[in-house]
């Protein structure tokens, strides 16, 4: 039913959308390929589209979140961050695709180039291929694991899960609580707590 891959899009799409760590789009797409025996090729295309416009919309509404609830000093030393990987756009794009390669939220890595005010032609492409290629491993391996319900259901908990969304919050920390202009020009790692406005 045409219905089934429409809900792929929409969950990758609402999965992706939101401005703090959250489950990687790739569940539920998989959850949906399995409830619904779905072409596994359709589900990767179809799911990876919605990831990408989701992830494109908080590029767009970050800053907006950004401007209203953190401090113009913090706004700042994040879009100096944009800039220092601006500067070397090979460097930026391949660090965009070997993150998006990993198993880990792109939730801070749209943030932070959607406050930096990074232009989303710089950051989607590499994101795209990484996201299609990570996305591809983990449904052909989910479709595997489906005749293994039991063993899924036992690993959500599972330390690799976890580690997964501690390291996410760390990053989402690193990028707000870091001072990013004092650690790069002045080689100092230095916190900076107030950032609320």
């Amino acid at each position: 039913m045409w219905w089934h891959y429409l809900l792929v899009f929409l969950g990758a799409l609402l999965f992706d959308i939101v401005p703090f760590p959250f489950l990687p789009a790739f569940t539920i797409m998989m959850l949906l390929q399995i409830i619904f025996d779905l072409n596994v090729w359709a589900v990767i295309v179809i799911g990876v589209a919605g990831s990408v416009l989701g992830r494109y919309l908080l590029l767009l509404y970050a800053p907006l979140i950004a401007g209203k609830y953190l401090t113009s000093s913090k706004n700042k030393d994040i879009q100096f961050l944009g800039d220092k990987i601006n500067e070397n756009k090979w460097k930026g794009q391949l660090f965009i695709l070997a993150y998006s390669l990993l198993p880990l939220p792109t939730t801070p890595l749209f943030l932070g180039a959607g406050i930096s005010k990074l232009k989303p032609k710089f950051i989607i492409p590499a994101f795209i291929v990484g996201k299609f290629t990570s996305d591809t491993f983990a449904l052909f391996f989910g479709k595997y694991a489906s005749d293994n319900f039991e063993n899924i259901i036992d690993n959500t908990l599972s330390w690799q899960s976890i580690a997964s969304l501690v390291l996410s919050v760390v990053l989402l920390f690193s990028l707000f609580f870091i001072d990013w202009r004092t650690l790069i020009q002045n080689k100092k790692l230095v916190f900076k707590f107030k950032i609320w406005k």
